[in-house]
């Protein structure tokens, strides 16, 4: 009787020691990140990162992709392990990433692909004169433009700075 007390009380013991691993196992669930960087707050909508620039009246940035587009992905890796770029996106811009079009027309000044990032400015302008490097998509970013992003971001905080 008294072993079979102890085979339960060890058993149990076991029971609650494996649940506990399972539960710190597990993988936290997915964020608005979605990959491009866990330590940014990001808005979830982008009335939300609307609302949140006027207040705050920092920059927004607006990401638009896709989660099964290749050159998306390879864009992503590269932001996510830039540490200028997360510490500028985390200080100083409201972020917003999108896996689907706005009514917001003016967030497709030269059509509708991906990647595509662009600003908005706390006075509600999208700021269509900050572009990348490609005359065919101007607001397109491929892994090796990363530092064309980052200069992007520089001009739409100092530009920012100097309209207030």
């Amino acid at each position: 009787m008294m072993h079979c007390q102890i085979s339960l009380c060890a058993l149990l013991f076991l029971a609650g020691l494996d649940n506990s691993f399972q539960r710190k196992s597990k993988k936290p669930p997915q964020t608005l990140s979605r990959g491009w960087g866990d330590e940014i707050t990001w808005v979830q909508t982008y009335e939300e990162g609307l609302t949140k620039m006027k207040e705050s009246q920092k920059p927004l940035m607006v990401i638009h992709h896709l989660e099964d587009c290749p050159h998306c992905q390879a864009l992503k890796k590269v932001f996510a392990a830039n540490e200028n770029i997360q510490k500028m996106a985390q200080e100083d811009f409201i972020m917003l990433n999108l896996l689907h079009e706005t009514v917001d027309k003016n967030l497709s000044p030269d059509g509708l692909y991906v990647p595509r990032i662009l600003f908005v400015d706390p006075s509600m302008t999208v700021r269509a004169d900050i572009t990348g490097k490609y005359s065919n998509h101007l607001y397109t970013y491929e892994p090796d433009d990363i530092e064309t992003l980052e200069e992007n971001m520089k001009k739409a905080k100092v530009l920012l700075h100097g309209e207030l």
